[in-house]
């Protein structure tokens, strides 16, 4: 059995991943110049970087071709993930579809917008400095942590129910 209201409650956690994402990067570039920097914490900055590339910066200096590579994954991921969000899904299945569809779509967007993703969150510590990122990279990792939970709880009881929806 379909639910539309279900299906509808996953499609708007993704709206406000997306929504969440957009309306951190438009801040960071409305009122901080490119390069800024300040420290919060002895481990946490805010910056203001663009990446070009993918993850850790993957691809930044290729040329500019790596922009329209990224955003067509990304499209076409999201494709495969509102088809997998029409479908009866586990709840924590659904939740991890939701926001890596969010986070991917705001990626997608600032690619397809500004050419490059607007990253700010910074932390480092002792020397070791994990590269900058935003909320659309938060949303996908969760997703995809939730997904991997998912899994093993699967594995584990591999006769349980679907959602119906």
């Amino acid at each position: 059995m379909n639910h539309p209201l279900r299906k509808a409650q996953w499609y708007s956690l993704a709206i406000v991943a997306l929504a969440g994402d957009q309306a951190a990067k438009t801040y960071i570039d409305m009122t901080t110049p490119l390069g800024w920097s300040h420290e919060v914490t002895s481990f946490f900055n805010l910056v203001h970087v663009l990446n070009p590339g993918a993850a850790f910066s993957f691809l930044a200096g290729a040329g500019g071709w790596q922009r329209w590579f990224f955003l067509a994954i990304a499209l076409v991921v999201s494709a495969w993930l509102v088809w997998q969000l029409s479908r009866p899904l586990r709840k924590l299945e659904a939740l991890s579809y939701s926001l890596i569809l969010g986070g991917a779509l705001g990626n997608a967007f600032d690619r397809a917008v500004r050419g490059q993703v607007i990253d700010y969150l910074d932390f480092h510590l002792r020397g070791w400095h994990w590269p900058a990122f935003n909320v659309a990279d938060m949303a996908i990792v969760g997703g995809a942590i939730a997904l991997v939970v998912q899994s093993l709880m699967s594995t584990e009881n591999p006769t349980a129910a679907k959602e119906t929806r």
